[in-house]
């Protein structure tokens, strides 16, 4: 039986949710080994001038532990 656990990461970029979300999986990874899975909770943006200017994601990462 393996132990799991979840944290919670905010992540953005310019391009879009998607590379929002790699960024999160990409950052965490660096310091967080056997990522199984992630769920995006949220997707909000920013606007600047009348323009989308970030595309932000709320994302859980669940890994193994042990």
């Amino acid at each position: 039986m393996a132990i799991l656990k979840v944290i919670e990461v905010l992540a953005e970029s310019s391009k879009g949710w998607e590379d929002a979300t790699q960024n999160a999986v990409k950052k965490a990874s660096k310091s967080v080994k056997k990522i199984r899975s992630t769920f995006v909770q949220s997707q909000s943006v920013t606007v600047k001038d009348g323009k989308v200017e970030k595309f932000r994601c709320n994302v859980k990462i669940t890994f193994e532990v042990g």
